[in-house]
């Protein structure tokens, strides 16, 4: 089994949310959809804007803390060298 930490934004260089998750595609469609209460949803953060995949529950959970916890810029930085447009790369997940 894939676990994900992911990234989500409501713009380019907008307001950011880290998650993990260990199906993405369904969590990114929860937050698309205003079903997950909290910060994402307050903030209409729905565009998926960076994820990266691990091989346990404990290494992605580990590095969502951490991520969770990095200067705004280290994040944008991340997201920039996987996604420089900053694109919704959920649409890639549901082809």
């Amino acid at each position: 089994m894939a676990y994900f930490v992911y990234m989500l934004a409501n713009r380019p260089d907008g307001t950011l949310y880290v998650g993990v998750t260990n199906d993405l595609a369904r969590r990114a469609h929860e937050h698309k959809a205003g079903s997950v209460e909290g910060f994402s949803k307050r903030y209409n953060l729905h565009r998926l804007v960076y994820y990266e995949i691990h091989e346990t529950a404990l290494a992605a959970i580990q590095r969502e803390k951490n991520v969770k916890h990095w200067p705004r810029q280290w994040k944008v930085n991340l997201i920039r060298e996987m996604n420089p447009d900053w694109r919704d790369l959920y649409d890639d997940l549901v082809r």
